[in-house]
């Protein structure tokens, strides 16, 4: 099991990917097979089990939220174990996100890294200039299509 201490918790990604708390002395998993919902309001909603409340998440991914907020709540630890995995600073983390899911035609998502983006101080000259990188790697009509997200979501349509 790989143990990492995230904002003061101790999280575990054990097999089959599953992830929660483990005992800080024995490594060990400290939580029977219905512990993911111990600690979680099941009436919550999506946008305060994220780290951007203000943040509008794309329909299915607050549809799950809702849903299965244990779900949800294992998916934010995940990201949080993930962004703490090495040196980047968070400007240039939601850059790349942002290029990842632009690069992997994933509309919501891309939508979504843009207004965090925006949220998080980025400026729309930033998120214009890694659409517009897209047209080495990705081709320009694909570059365009980014290009025409980040316009998107920079002007508020979406």
């Amino acid at each position: 099991m790989n143990v990492r201490q995230v904002s003061g918790t101790l999280i575990g990604l054990g097999n089959g990917g599953y992830v929660g708390e483990v005992g800080p002395q024995t490594g060990h998993r400290s939580f029977s097979m219905d512990a993911p919902t111990r600690g979680i309001d099941m009436n919550t909603e999506p946008r305060d089990l994220t780290d951007l409340p203000d943040v509008q998440l794309p329909r299915a991914a607050a549809k799950i939220a809702q849903e299965h907020p244990e779900l949800w709540q294992a998916y934010q630890r995940f990201g949080e174990l993930v962004s703490s995995a090495g040196p980047l600073e968070a400007r240039e983390r939601r850059l790349i996100h942002l290029a990842y899911a632009l690069g992997a035609n994933s509309h919501g998502a891309a939508h979504s890294h843009a207004r965090r983006a925006l949220a998080e101080g980025l400026s729309r000259a930033d998120l214009e200039h890694v659409a517009i990188l897209a047209a080495t790697t990705l081709g320009w009509p694909q570059a365009v299509r980014a290009l025409t997200i980040v316009q998107d979501v920079s002007d508020g349509d979406q």
